[in-house]
């Protein structure tokens, strides 16, 4: 079906491929070509495509409860929470269907933490440029993004964005109406860049200072992507509010948002709600997919094929430095920043049967399935050098 004979809202630009199937690192089309998937649904197929351990899950629950809504009690939510907190600075947990929903939530708990403290005026949410917090009304003016802000209207009251790394900028934001600083320990759609710890560190201590809530948006950089299980948990400190999504259900749609009991003191009975997050399929698929995550081993061979990622990025980088300005990110959520728009490049690779993203600032965007091994990583990496050679000779000649 062309384009103009589709019924989708025409708000995306899909390329021709229709896959079907998926295992593992790998996705067929519905003419059975082969891809290497080095972008898994957005940071999204953390244990592949079809893993056996959530088929299981699903389809076991599947058979027994599909939804009661939040009006009773979900013993998985009882039972993923207890290990979120386990695993993190949080001690209550909110279950979601989605990213957007946990950054809804996160804003609101940081507003809500402040009335609870009579100072309600207190609402202003500080991000940074070239963030991404999702598509909701409130998350598009967290992000600040133009694109994303034009044509709906005037923007909401409360937001404010500061350029990313710029601390004497975000000190002067700061005042007697701060709520809270949001902000991605790596940005992914601004650009796939990683936030030096030491900002992290700086930014909790201001925080302590000035009486202010920090909310992390870990909805791509979570769920062992960069190698721990939160990003942040490199840096040695903790925000007060948390927003997780994509990795954690593994393909299933899920999120979350975690706090800390002091955060979350002003959501009480009636201020929040959902119908569908949390519901007993999500979290039988949430429960498996943590469980598969939180294994040392499984994040230990995260670290090593994240350490050949980077190095080989890299040399991507020293063959090609007419292309390629930079690498950036972290674990295996990472990106090249080009010197040209990455999306030509993004469609010479999918010729070659692979399959990456693109970002913010010229950036090709890779964000593999956290199984990918090593061999697959060489074969990306070898493709990603044959595209950006084709385009060195599609220039000179």
């Amino acid at each position: 079906m062309s384009a103009a004979e589709s019924h989708i809202l025409p708000v995306y630009s899909p390329p021709e491929q229709v896959f079907v199937r998926g295992e593992g690192c790998w996705i067929w089309d519905e003419k059975g070509d082969k891809y290497l998937d080095c972008i898994a649904g957005i940071a999204v197929n953390a244990l592949g495509h079809a893993p056996h351990v959530l088929q299981k899950a699903l389809t076991e629950q599947a058979s027994k409860l599909w939804h009661t809504s939040n009006m009773f009690k979900v013993k998985g939510q009882e039972e993923l929470a207890a290990k979120y907190v386990r695993d993190s600075f949080a001690e209550v947990v909110f279950f979601t269907n989605s990213g957007t929903e946990a950054i809804e939530g996160a804003l609101k708990t940081a507003r809500k933490y402040h009335t609870a403290n009579n100072s309600p005026e207190r609402i202003d949410i500080i991000g940074f440029q070239g963030s991404f917090h999702g598509r909701s009304y409130a998350a598009i003016n967290a992000s600040g993004n133009p694109s994303y802000l034009d044509g709906f209207g005037p923007r909401l009251p409360g937001f404010i964005q500061v350029p990313f790394g710029d601390h004497d900028a975000l000190k002067a934001a700061i005042g007697p109406t701060t709520a809270a600083v949001i902000l991605e320990p790596v940005q992914g759609e601004g650009g796939v860049r990683a936030v030096p710890e030491q900002c992290l560190r700086g930014l909790r201590e201001l925080a302590d200072e000035e009486g202010f809530l920090i909310i992390f948006d870990e909805v791509q950089s979570g769920a062992g992507r960069t190698g721990k299980m939160w990003a942040h948990q490199w840096s040695g400190i903790a925000p007060d509010i948390m927003a997780v999504a994509k990795g954690v259900g593994g393909g299933f749609p899920m999120g979350a948002f975690l706090a800390t009991r002091e955060a979350a003191k002003g959501m009480v009975r009636g201020v929040h709600g959902t119908t569908f997050g949390g519901n007993p399929l999500a979290m039988a698929v949430g429960n498996a997919c943590y469980d598969e995550l939180s294994k040392p081993e499984f994040m230990a061979h995260v670290n090593k094929v994240a350490n050949q990622l980077g190095q080989a990025l890299e040399s991507v980088k020293d063959r090609h430095p007419e292309l390629v300005a930079d690498v950036r990110g972290k674990g295996l959520l990472r990106g090249l920043k080009l010197t040209m728009d990455p999306k030509p490049i993004q469609g010479a690779l999918r010729d070659r049967k692979v399959l990456v993203g693109v970002a913010g600032d010229n950036v090709l965007r890779m964000a593999p399935p956290l199984i990918i091994n090593e061999a697959e990583i060489a074969q990306a990496i070898d493709a990603i050098g044959a595209a950006l050679a084709a385009q060195m000779a599609q220039a000179g000649a």
